[in-house]
């Protein structure tokens, strides 16, 4: 896996969205930050491009794309925003093209789809981070603007799990590359040229909005595509506004897990706040990543290079 190079202050960055139209306001006050932390900051046509419940054509999303990973000014690719998307692009990227130009990609949510892509195709290292639209939010917390100074130097990143407890505990130590992001997502590539690739990893993942059974209905699915015997652990980040609605008869998520994750023998941490959620914390994807069963703790590997 390639890591990208540190920014470094007075650096150019491209903002960029491969799904859904993003909330221009924000994305504004978020280039704003940028630049009087010290970059230069250039935003794709897609940014204020709608076509229905996408940022613009297909061809012109992957336009921007490809016109950041080709521009050696740009330093960083930031996503503005997810929502759906990311997946109609996969098909007409010139990943060799990105994996001889290695840059830094930033996003997450519908972008899981670009990030197993270009960690499979391009042997990128990228960042499961928040969004340009989500962080020129009103009352944003600090921690998730803070996450982006691990784009600047190598940071080794640790967190202890919230949720302690909550699944068998184990006696040692796991360390293998992550991979995953959102579950929805992750699911939506199995039987693709761009299948996520489990085996020996350590898999991460995430979700919104998604009750109970879809949660038990997609672990499932990568149960039987043989997706989770192949790893070497599971990390759960959040899960928000995941509970019953329509229907109240449920499943609880830690019983789902127990159900489909447990029961192959697999260490599993969960509680970290990585995802729909605030603070929502930048993480590296494609890193070397310890699950630590004592401590109830994981750290990941710098995702950058100076």
């Amino acid at each position: 896996m390639r890591k990208p190079n540190a920014l470094k202050l007075g650096d150019t960055v491209m903002i960029i969205a491969p799904s859904s139209p993003p909330n221009i306001e924000n994305v504004m006050k978020m280039k704003l930050t940028l630049e009087q932390a010290g970059l230069n900051v250039l935003i794709g046509n897609g940014v204020t491009e709608k076509r229905g419940y996408l940022a613009g054509s297909d061809e012109n999303r992957v336009s921007d794309l490809h016109k950041a990973f080709s521009d050696p000014e740009v330093k960083a690719v930031l996503c503005a925003t997810g929502g759906y998307g990311s997946g109609r692009l996969l098909q007409d990227i010139d990943f060799e093209h990105i994996k001889n130009n290695p840059k830094i990609f930033w996003g997450y949510s519908d972008i899981t789809a670009l990030h197993i892509a270009l960690q499979q195709k391009a042997n990128l290292v990228t960042f499961h981070g928040p969004m340009m639209q989500e962080c020129g939010a009103d009352n944003v917390p600090a921690e998730t603007i803070g996450s982006f100074k691990q784009l600047l130097e190598p940071l080794s990143i640790t967190f202890t799990a919230s949720e302690a407890d909550t699944y068998p505990t184990f006696p040692y130590s796991v360390t293998a590359p992550i991979t995953g992001g959102n579950l929805t997502v992750i699911t939506s590539t199995i039987g693709t040229p761009y299948e996520v690739d489990t085996k020996g990893k350590i898999l991460f993942i995430e979700d919104i909005q998604e009750e109970p059974y879809r949660i038990d209905r997609m672990i499932n699915q990568l149960r039987l595509a043989k997706k989770l015997e192949d790893c070497k652990g599971i990390i759960l980040g959040d899960f928000n506004e995941c509970g019953p609605q329509k229907r109240k008869a449920s499943l609880s998520i830690p019983e789902i897990v127990h159900d489909h994750i447990v029961s192959l023998g697999l260490p599993v941490l969960s509680g970290f706040p990585i995802g729909h959620c605030s603070p929502n914390y930048g993480v590296p994807l494609g890193v070397p990543v310890t699950m630590y069963g004592v401590d109830q703790s994981i750290s990941f590997e710098p995702g950058i290079q100076l």
